[in-house]
């Protein structure tokens, strides 16, 4: 299913869209339809919906959504030679890029907006697949494992430093403790409606990973991210072509108010002082050390993270 439900979105017109979002009202006197759901595939349709067209579009196709009580559609404009005779409103414009990556956070509530959003970019080289999750061999095994455990890690200090944490990821997604039964990879809809069950079930920050398992193209469209963070060094000069990379594919906004950091040697020396183990090797040094530079950008002071990374540490003795 691939929707925003009417549990997490707020009562919307179309001629508010149309006139927000440059959006083609036809007929125009249906202005004042209001619609409460956003769906992109005909089995998502519920009553209230705006239908949002992902192919080719014609009257029938607009027939079954009309039939399960979509309220409207969005179509593209070449699709709408083939609309001339649907019964049902039509918004006509671009249904994909950030245009419709706004519109459909509007709709939802903008639910990542009460929300700090954490992301998890890799320096894999494979431009096409930042984590390089859904590469084959074991190299891509081998990085796809590397992302899993760089959001488990983060997730679990910002859960130490009292943040109830979500995360959205291929190799498990949750809501706080609550495991969240979505499938990826997730596209844009599908991302609002799991942003809004976190933020309905408390959850303060959300760490996402970035990769192609995780999220289709464009699934972040109109989400501000607020830490990004890329396994390697923070003096690393190829960070800020790989958050580039990673904005253009997922669509995410990526402005002066994002924190781009690497690891640095005073995460690093905070990490090596309290790892996780006894036992704990190099990468997972590493990993602590992302995390704490991460919420450090963030504005966590150090002697905080000290003092958590302490008590977890006196707590598994």
């Amino acid at each position: 299913m691939s929707s925003v439900s009417e549990a997490v979105s707020r009562r919307t017109t179309l001629g508010y869209l149309a006139d927000h979002y440059g959006y083609e009202l036809v007929p125009s006197f249906a202005a004042n339809v209001t619609i409460t759901s956003l769906a992109d595939d005909v089995a998502s349709v519920v009553p209230g919906a705006l239908f949002v067209a992902r192919g080719p579009v014609d009257d029938a196709l607009l027939e079954r959504v009309l039939e399960q009580g979509a309220y409207a559609a969005l179509v593209p404009p070449e699709s709408r030679p083939q609309t001339d005779g649907c019964e049902l409103p039509l918004l006509i414009g671009n249904v994909s890029g950030d245009r419709f990556g706004e519109m459909a956070n509007d709709v939802s509530g903008s639910p990542a907006s009460m929300l700090a959003v954490f992301a998890l970019a890799s320096s894999a080289s494979n431009p096409s697949n930042l984590a390089g999750a859904s590469a084959a061999g074991a190299n891509g095994s081998g990085r796809a494992d590397d992302m899993r455990r760089n959001v488990t890690r983060l997730s679990r200090l910002l859960h130490m430093l009292g943040n109830p944490v979500s995360v959205i990821g291929s190799f498990g997604s949750q809501s706080l403790e609550r495991p969240l039964p979505v499938e990826c990879p997730l596209g844009l809809l599908d991302v609002q409606r799991t942003l809004g069950v976190c933020q309905e079930d408390g959850a303060a920050a959300v760490v996402i990973a970035l990769d192609d398992a995780t999220l289709e193209p464009g699934a972040l469209s109109g989400i501000n991210v607020d830490v990004l963070g890329v396994d390697g060094m923070d003096s690393d000069p190829r960070n800020r072509d790989i958050a580039a990379r990673a904005s253009d594919r997922y669509g995410f906004v990526m402005d002066s108010q994002t924190h781009l950091t690497g690891r640095t040697a005073e995460s690093d020396q905070i990490a090596m002082q309290f790892p996780s183990s006894q036992d704990a090797g190099i990468g997972d040094v590493k990993r602590s050390s992302l995390a704490i530079a991460m919420v450090m950008a963030a504005g966590v002071r150090r002697n905080n993270i000290r003092n958590a990374l302490r008590v977890s540490r006196d707590l598994g003795k």
